[in-house]
């Protein structure tokens, strides 16, 4: 079991630890040459965290906290600006252009927070892919089945927020802030037995952050459990932190889509998702299964490449006629979709959008949120989707389409454990329109209850 926020903030506060132990704990462990750290920490940051440690002692001892994450190891995502430093994005393509000038505003809010930041987290290259595979920096591997004696081992972490993922499951990081175009948070919480939280979009700035869309991007944290990423979301959205209450489970009315995201579900995610709808129902919740429409159409939407395949090469076609080799090259296949789409193109997404989002919606109406598996298969083998570009591109597609559903929705999504422990880590979401972001978080508080009992 993965120590919450709230017990290091304990320990903190009783003086069993020091924010300066915790922060040398997750170094020694993101440097440790038999460990993960190599493929998770893009660059690490030894000596800030260290004197930002022994600031927040120095406070805590003189009776002063910042925030509910004052002095604990957090990390943050290779897209998010530093001042001094030149953003690379889990890519090498950017190496020896200018240094940001100032650090991003959630980099900004978590250091003003009192949050310790050890080190930039590895990514798939520009957060295109739902993978987590970056062949520049090494895949971080996921925890479940890995094999310590072979680095080339090991099953995907889920991206494009991997290194955020293994930073936290392995004890390097207490949270780990990544970003979220089409689940790029929930997909490696899912898959790595974490709680990720997606908010709405216009929630959290986006400034200082490389952008992979404009229109779905959102910054939210990864964290063992759902008050740990309240804690993070409040931090990241220059909120004072209200805990949630948990909402009462008998009666809250849940919808489970039938269509599109129950399909190639496999047998693992089938059954922990079985078993978590009996122990809602059993709970008092009402499940109401139902196909949403509006789902079988967004395929055909995004058909040449939606927002991001346009938005990418629109933000890359200068670099990428500068340094194409220098990019991941399925990665860079994706965004030259982007070539391809027109104005006319892109109107047409604009407006398709807003009647999808109504529709949903009319769909939702009378329900407190919609429940399903966060992604449909459990982690591939990183070695089976390195030797296939069909297996690469297959798995991919099948690993965005559901959460990508919450971020065309403009909603907010928590992607919450559901999974008997030992087996392999699935992930249940939880969605509801935008702007519904402390509720859902209360409705999860009780879910998350319920599928631990």
């Amino acid at each position: 079991m993965i120590p919450s926020l709230h017990q290091h903030s304990e320990d903190l506060r009783s003086g069993r630890s020091s924010s300066l132990e915790l922060t040398e704990r997750a170094l020694d462990l993101a440097a440790a040459a038999d460990g993960e750290g190599a493929r998770v920490f893009t660059r690490l940051y030894a000596d800030s965290a260290r004197a930002s440690a022994s600031a927040s002692d120095t406070l805590r001892a003189a009776g002063l906290t910042r925030s509910p994450i004052e002095g604990l190891p957090v990390s943050i995502k290779d897209l998010f600006d530093v001042a001094g430093e030149t953003t690379l994005a889990g890519s090498v393509a950017l190496r020896g252009y200018p240094a940001a000038t100032e650090s991003a505003v959630v980099v900004q809010r978590l250091i003003a927070a009192g949050a310790v930041i050890v080190g930039r987290t590895n990514m798939t290259e520009f957060a295109y892919s739902g993978l987590g595979i970056n062949p520049h920096y090494g895949t971080p591997r996921n925890p479940w089945q890995r094999d310590v004696g072979d680095i080339d081992g090991g099953r995907i972490p889920g991206g494009s927020s991997s290194g955020a993922a293994i930073s936290v499951t392995d004890g390097m990081a207490v949270a780990g802030v990544g970003s979220d175009t089409g689940g790029s948070i929930r997909i490696p919480a899912a898959l790595c037995g974490l709680t990720g939280f997606k908010p709405t979009a216009s929630r959290v700035s986006m400034q200082g952050v490389l952008p992979l869309s404009e229109y779905l991007d959102s910054i939210g944290a990864m964290a063992p459990t759902v008050t740990c990423c309240a804690k993070m979301d409040a931090v990241l959205a220059g909120e004072t932190y209200v805990a949630p209450v948990a909402h009462p489970l008998r009666g809250l009315r849940l919808l489970m889509p039938t269509n599109v995201v129950l399909d190639g579900i496999d047998e693992q995610v089938a059954s922990a998702l079985q078993t978590a709808l009996s122990r809602l129902s059993a709970a008092g919740a009402v499940i109401v299964e139902s196909k949403i429409d509006a789902f079988s159409e967004l395929a055909s939407i995004n058909a040449k490449g939606g927002f991001t395949a346009a938005e990418a090469w629109t933000w890359h076609r200068k670099l990428i006629a500068e340094r194409e080799a220098a990019y991941d090259q399925r990665v860079v296949s994706r965004i030259k979709r982007g070539k391809d789409m027109g104005a006319a193109d892109l109107l047409d997404v604009i407006h398709s959008r807003r009647r999808w989002i109504a529709a949903v919606e009319r769909q939702l109406a009378g329900f407190d949120a919609m429940i399903m598996p966060t992604v449909p298969i459990v982690a591939p083998k990183i070695a089976d989707l390195q030797a296939s570009d069909d297996a690469y591109y297959a798995a991919n597609g099948l690993i965005l389409r559901n959460p990508t559903m919450i971020n065309f929705l403009d909603g907010c999504a928590i992607s919450l454990p559901c999974h008997v422990p030992g087996n392999a880590p699935v992930g249940l979401s939880m969605a509801a329109p935008g702007g519904h972001d402390h509720r859902l978080l209360s409705m999860a508080l009780a879910v998350e209850t319920a599928l631990k009992s």
